[in-house]
């Protein structure tokens, strides 16, 4: 199972990308394991030296009882304390964001978020990229 976050290669110049772990609970590796989860508006923040993903939806496992979880909560990110300083060196530059790109579960059956640390486009910078994907287009239907 994979998940894609098509709008942040949109939105943002990828410069590098990291994968993590995820501190879940059981209904939530069981929805995303179906699939149901969105990365749509998701972004990474610091808090007291630890990184977490904010506002990334998995929907509530439908055979889950009164113990299912909040959707949108804060979720921890594993990382290695390297590259968490890395990170938090990047971020407190300006105009450097860190958005999830990719989530999927591994071969060994554990949920883990591709990161990437990130740079915004520009309103040109995105005409410039739709502009690109309809050439490339273009060309494929030719062939």
């Amino acid at each position: 199972m994979e998940i894609n976050n098509k709008k942040a290669a949109f939105e943002y110049y990828l410069l590098e990308e990291f994968t993590a772990g995820i501190v879940l609970t059981g209904t939530e590796i069981k929805s995303i394991r179906t699939g149901k989860a969105s990365l749509k508006e998701s972004y990474c923040t610091f808090h007291d030296g630890e990184l977490f993903v904010r506002n990334m939806h998995i929907a509530p496992y439908d055979y889950g009882t009164y113990n299912n979880h909040e959707p949108k909560r804060e979720r921890k990110l594993l990382l290695q304390a390297r590259e968490l300083r890395k990170l938090k060196t990047k971020l407190d530059e300006k105009g450097f964001a860190l958005v999830p790109t990719r989530l999927f579960i591994n071969e060994k059956g554990l949920a883990k978020l591709e990161i990437a640390l990130a740079k915004g486009k520009k309103l040109y910078d995105k005409r410039d990229t739709l502009k690109k994907k309809d050439q490339q287009r273009e060309i494929e239907r030719e062939q």
